[in-house]
């Protein structure tokens, strides 16, 4: 058997057994063990501990990019101070993501361009990190796609998959008026996510005025009814947060 044989086949049985960490850092980690005089058990305790950590940050990779954001916005970059009537405390409890352990709810609410979205992929983005499951949408692709997916007699696997996420976040509520189908199929994704999974609406109307979007005063009624019943809500009025960004950046490049 050549020199080589051993380390050949140490590489095929490790990407057979799909560890590509202990492939690329075994020889590394080795040497430098031998420098330090650390015995087998512990070098192979790093090694563990190294496949598990790029195992994890890779699905989180993999959940962050199934979740389908705009943009990679966390809260880290959130200017709070900027929308001083939101609750910075109450954003970073939820940020903590008990609250879809306990298949709660949360609305912000709030006009355009005060950061609403931007505050919503950050708590999904945190829901990645923790390990939960996140679906990104607006609220006119999802209806758009529900009526299409009940055109193609799919609907229910298609209300299946949105039911099933941890954490579904739907924005953008009231930009758009829905038809009478519409409103009905958003209303109906809602309650069969009622107490089994965590929704997260933005929407630039308050609750009055939520009767234009869906055009039934008992749809509302109903959809409030379960969307409030465990609810913490971000009241987010204030000047844009976007226009204040692009006024910033605009004095930061002119300033020499």
């Amino acid at each position: 058997m050549s020199s080589d044989a051993p380390e050949l086949l140490l590489t095929h049985h490790l990407k057979a057994l799909k560890l590509p960490t202990f492939l690329r850092e075994h020889q590394k980690l080795a040497r430098q063990c031998a420098v330090e005089g650390v015995d087998h058990v512990r070098y192979l305790a790093r090694l563990v501990e190294l496949e598990l950590i790029d195992r994890e940050c890779r699905m989180v990779e993999r959940r962050i990019k199934a979740a389908k954001f705009p943009a990679a916005k966390s809260l880290d970059s959130f200017d709070f101070a900027a929308i001083p009537k939101l609750n910075k405390m109450l954003v970073l409890e939820l940020a903590r993501c008990e609250w879809i352990e306990r298949r709660e709810n949360v609305i912000a609410l709030g006009p355009s361009g005060t950061g609403k979205t931007h505050v919503a992929i950050g708590l999904g983005l945190a829901a990645c990190q923790k390990g939960l499951s996140v679906g990104f949408t607006t609220a006119a692709a999802l209806v758009s796609e529900m009526m299409e997916a009940r055109d193609e007699r799919r609907l229910l696997r298609f209300q299946k998959q949105m039911a099933g996420y941890k954490l579904l976040i739907i924005d953008e509520l009231g930009f758009v008026p829905l038809s009478k189908t519409g409103a009905e199929l958003l209303f109906e994704l809602v309650s069969q996510r009622y107490e089994r999974g965590s929704t997260l609406i933005t929407s630039n109307l308050p609750f009055d005025e939520w009767t234009e979007t869906f055009g039934s005063e008992r749809l509302t009624g109903a959809l409030l009814d379960r969307l409030t019943h465990h609810v913490s809500i971000l009241e987010m009025n204030g000047d844009s947060y976007r226009l204040a960004q692009s006024r910033a950046r605009k004095t930061a490049a002119v300033t020499p």
